[in-house]
């Protein structure tokens, strides 16, 4: 080929021009004088920050930026600028071998030899020493460019070999090693030992060319998962850093951050919900660049005039501040909650601070963001005007260091009856954004309870939302105080809730779907419905046996432990739903997680829930006895059971862990809220379509009897009636709660007892052996506040005695029917006188079923 005189010197010009291109583009942009410094346990880097290259003669690291041309060296990609963190990021140059079929050609495109082949240097200072994770953000276009090497102070150890990759065409944070037994890499392998503070040297070497390097962490928390995105900002120890690259032409931003308005919403009284309504930076729920719900920390503290209380709880980001009705995604809304204890005045402060994952631990790049951090102001609370079931009239339910929770306004004590079906209640159609995965697990409608919805009652979107409101106002009239619901099942039996944008988007949260949980929750507190947060699956809490690596990434939150995922999880649903008054927080159905972890995740609900809301276990019959003693007493912040056991073991379970704990000296709030068999459970009334008595060896009289009376006469809080797997309206199905009916009488009729007849359970413990039941077997059951009244549960014998030999003065004896409720009755015996056994006659009317007797001191 021939060319003009002015082509060649053209040509000419452009070669030297690409050779000094692809020069400037291998050269470092900063020199060894610039150390980037760790702190808190973390250091982040930018790839292209690398102050020197070595061992380059055969492949070379490039800087790919707007700001340069990509080198003229063979590269089967195109540029990947889109999302690389400044704007950069490296590339190992020429790539030979981008496909399995290409050649591979050992120390050329390969190498498993780690520091062999374009060593890349970093400077830094840790100032902490310890294990440190290795965190690299890379982008595979294929199989053979996701390699990579670490190595420190020249040393290229075992765990800091072969870095693998198999996310593919986006930018991905990830720590895996390949191994012999797991090609695609095994989690956590990479990391450094750095015995000592002070200056160190951190290396990159080659495994594969075509590697795409945008940036890397060191990490000392082994929990912790990068979001995807820029990840942290970098901190220098010394020196500074070049400007920041150019981003491509075109990028632009239609953020508007709020003016930094404050308003004051709610009823102004005293327990009603009061929030504080922030006009702050403008964020969407998917953005990555800066995550509204890692990357913005917002808390109010609400002090009462007098000094105390002062709670510190959570905001959140709520889009629009109308979600709920318009599902919207993004906006300047910002909210915190507060349920005032006092009336009078209330002062307020803000802190809202930036930073990424800021609302997740306290790191040195979190910052005072304006003009939003600091502002203060005051409202003035009210006495409550409401009354009846609405917990509004009642006050806070509390823990206060007994068996039974209190309200802390009315002071009244609470004894629970509810449903603990269908677990999957959440999976509602009229909520946003709901999704049914399994064909035999649809979504809810309810349509059989809409008739229960009346006009005025809760609805939303033009009239969405008529048959769970039904369904609630139903269980409310049937005299019933609690309900309970999994917030999170990705991977479980209905695989159909959760809180975030998408299943496996684990930091980006739902704001409209979750205004609309809240919505539900709040109107049944003022039905007077307690709330049982159950907040995970088994399959959610760990890496559980027949589940493969893969699923338990995605359906767990950092498999079981307090990372990342769990904390911001945890504190969306106290931020959004810890208000409420009656509710307590379950660290999952059936949970398998370690000791350790269960711990943490309680004592972290613990210090981020202003209110001290009971926190409860819930875990299989055969694992009890290995989990709950290692949780007794000062071993964890836990102050409940949640028990599940065979229907007719409640009562013995029940007292097992009231005496435990009890004997470790923090009483536990112990119920039954799962009655085995699995398959069974509770069963429907018996004239339920579809329903074949037969089908089962016991009936719902037995579940009143060993289910119902056996808790409540242990001493125990109550409990929450399963629906089982097998049986017509099971627990993944469940629609109509008119299929226990009958059941729920039985429920209302044992509650009523107790409030009408001023029964002072909280002070009361369980004396089987003043009946002779010293074995705990089913017959009759013994609740006693000695010397003054005793209950005298006979379940399925005519008669008992009563040993009253440490009583003394006359006694009443009464008789009560578990059936049908109504009056005391008086039987054969009319009077016994203490200082000895005494016979309580037999009951006022022949009847097979069973009998209370009521032994009060005149």
């Amino acid at each position: 080929m021939s060319f003009p005189n002015f082509s060649k010197k053209l040509v000419a010009v452009l070669c030297l021009t690409v050779l000094a291109q692809c020069l400037i583009n291998a050269q470092p942009l900063l020199n060894e004088k610039v150390v980037f410094e760790e702190k808190n346990g973390v250091l982040a880097v930018e790839a292209e920050h690398f102050f020197k290259q070595s061992l380059n003669d055969v492949r070379q690291w490039y800087i790919i930026s707007t700001n340069n041309s990509k080198p003229d060296l063979q590269d089967p990609d195109e540029a990947h600028l889109n999302g690389a963190s400044n704007n950069a990021y490296l590339e190992l140059l020429p790539d030979t071998r981008s496909t399995h079929d290409d050649p591979l050609i050992q120390k050329e495109n390969f190498t498993n030899e780690a520091g062999a082949m374009a060593v890349l240097h970093y400077k830094v200072h840790i100032n902490k020493p310890g294990r440190y994770y290795v965190w690299v953000r890379c982008f595979s276009t294929g199989t053979e460019d996701n390699g990579l090497h670490v190595g420190l102070d020249g040393q290229w150890p075992d765990h800091g070999q072969r870095m693998q990759w198999t996310a593919k065409n986006q930018w991905f944070w990830d720590n895996k090693q390949r191994t012999e037994e797991v090609h695609t890499g095994v989690p956590m392998q990479i990391y450094l030992d750095i015995d000592k503070a002070g200056e160190h040297e951190i290396m990159f070497s080659m495994r594969e060319d075509g590697f795409e390097f945008d940036k890397w962490m060191l990490v000392r928390d082994k929990h912790f998962r990068p979001e995807q995105d820029h990840g942290p900002t970098a901190q220098l120890k010394s020196g500074s850093l070049p400007p920041a690259f150019l981003a491509s032409e075109g990028t632009t931003s239609d953020r508007t951050d709020g003016t930094g308005e404050i308003s004051i919403s709610g009823e102004l009284k005293q327990w009603h919900k009061v929030t504080l309504n922030l006009d702050g930076p403008f964020a969407t729920e998917r953005d990555e660049s800066v995550n509204p719900f890692t990357d913005y920390n917002m808390r109010v503290t609400f002090t009462h005039e007098s000094g105390s209380p002062s709670y510190t709880v959570p905001g959140y980001f709520a889009a629009d501040g109308h979600a709920a009705e318009s599902s919207a995604e993004k906006g300047t809304h910002w909210r915190a909650h507060v349920s005032p204890d006092k009336i009078g005045r209330w002062d307020y402060e803000i802190s809202f601070t930036k930073g990424k994952m800021a609302a997740l631990i306290d790191l040195p790049w979190s910052k005072p963001l304006a003009p939003y951090h600091g502002k203060k102001g005051s409202f003035k609370i009210v006495e409550s005007d409401k009354n009846g079931q609405d917990f509004r009239s009642k006050g806070r339910l509390e823990y206060v260091g007994k068996h039974h929770l209190q309200f802390q306004g009315s002071k009244e004590y609470f004894l629970k009856a509810g449903s603990d079906a269908p677990e999957t209640l959440l999976a509602f159609a009229d909520f946003d954004n709901t999704k049914a995965l399994k064909k035999n697990v649809p979504l809810k409608k309810f349509e059989k309870h809409i008739s229960d919805w009346k006009e005025g009652d809760l609805s939303w979107k033009n009239g969405k939302g008529q048959g769970l409101v039904g369904a609630l106002n139903y269980l409310s009239s049937k005299g019933l105080n609690a309900f309970s619901f999994l917030t999170y099942n990705a991977g479980g039996d209905g695989d159909n809730i959760w809180p975030f944008v998408e299943r496996d988007l684990k930091y980006h949260y739902d704001c409209s779907k979750l205004d609309q949980w809240q919505k539900v929750f709040e109107y049944a507190q003022s039905r007077g419905l307690y709330l049982h947060f159950k907040l995970q699956e088994t399959e959610n809490d760990d890496n559980i046996k027949g589940h493969s690596k893969a699923e338990i990434v995605k359906e767990s939150l950092d498999g079981g432990e307090l990372g990342p995922e769990r904390r911001l999880y945890l504190r969306e649903m106290i931020a959004r739903f810890g208000y409420l008054l009656a509710l307590n927080w379950n660290l999952g159905e059936e949970n398998t997680q370690t000791t350790e972890q269960r711990i943490a995740m309680a004592q972290y609900i613990s210090e981020l829930d202003p209110y001290k809301h009971n926190i409860v276990i819930h875990t299989y019959p055969d694992k009890q006895d290995d989990v709950y003693p290692h949780l007794l007493g000062t071993k964890s912040e836990i102050t409940g059971a949640s028990l599940q056991n065979s229907w007719n073991h409640v009562h013995k379970r029940t007292l097992q862990w009231l005496e435990a704990s009890a004997k470790a000296g923090k009483p536990w709030v112990v119920a039954n809220d799962e009655q085995g068999s699995a398959k069974e459970g509770v069963p429907p009334d018996p004239d339920y379509p579809g329903f074949d008595e037969s089908s089962i060896n016991y009936d719902l009289h037995d579940i009143r009897k060993q289910t119902l009376w056996a808790n409540l006469m242990a001493g125990g809080a109550g409990v929450e009636y399963y629906f089982g797997y097998s049986l017509p309206e099971n627990d993944l199905v469940a629609e109509d709660f008119r299929s226990r009916d009958q059941s729920w009488d039985y429920c209302r009729i044992a509650l009523n007892f107790f409030k009408e007849y001023e029964i002072p359970f909280w002070e009361m413990n369980n004396h089987n052996k003043l009946i002779g039941n010293e074995a705990n077997e089913k017959d009759k059951y013994c609740l006693a506040k000695e010397n003054d009244l005793y209950l005298v549960y006979l379940g399925y014998t005519k008669t008992s005695s009563l040993d009253l030999t440490a009583a003394d003065g006359t006694f009443e004896v009464m008789w009560f029917n578990p059936r049908t409720g109504g009056k005391l009755r008086k039987g054969k015996v009319k009077k016994v006188k203490g200082g000895g056994m005494v016979e309580l006659g037999s009951p006022p009317a022949e009847a097979e079923e069973d009998w209370l007797v009521m032994v009060k001191k005149q």
